[in-house]
């Protein structure tokens, strides 16, 4: 969950991070740059910022807008 709530980050084998929000369940945005299933994903404690890494061995740093 983002800092304040109104997001989920997801992140999956089809090699994407999925923003979602949590009060209807509609995709948000879609993050695509992967080359393998993304593994772990976090917010910043500002919320400003998504990080993520998957099993290509990168990690991306992703600007909430």
């Amino acid at each position: 969950f983002s800092p304040d709530g109104k997001l989920v980050a997801s992140g999956a084998d089809d090699e994407t991070v999925r923003l979602w929000d949590p009060a209807t369940g509609a995709a948000r945005r879609t993050l695509e740059g992967y080359t393998d299933s993304v593994l772990c994903v976090a917010f910043s404690p500002d919320g400003t910022l998504v990080a993520s890494g998957a099993g290509d061995r990168t990690v991306r740093l992703w600007e909430e807008k």
